[in-house]
């Protein structure tokens, strides 16, 4: 984990959340979409930096959700995967949208 980036992390996340809240008051689902992508491509990075902080991850999106209205946490999908490989097998996954390009 990287503690020493808590505030800035804590910081970017609540600018990213009024950035969203604006985009959404404004009917601009374009840039709350690329606010989201942000922030999936830093959880992304920072798994694969850190697989074990998946972990970590899942409990604090398990405390968020708790503290969402009934009506709200039912909204909120949740994928679980698993992979197994042996080998030099391959495994893709993605919760959304892929784009694989090999040759």
């Amino acid at each position: 984990m990287h503690p020493a980036q808590a505030d800035e992390v804590s910081d970017a996340l609540e600018e990213t959340r009024a950035e969203v809240l604006a985009a959404r008051q404004d009917g601009d689902s374009l840039s709350e979409q690329a606010l989201a992508g942000e922030w999936r491509g830093r959880l992304r990075r920072l798994l694969i930096t850190d697989p074990a902080i998946g972990q970590e991850l899942i409990r604090v999106l398990e405390q968020s959700r708790a503290l969402l209205p009934a009506e709200q946490g039912s909204q909120v999908p949740t994928v679980h995967m698993r992979a197994e490989v042996s080998g030099s097998g391959r495994v893709y996954q993605a919760g959304r949208d892929q784009h694989i390009t090999e040759r």
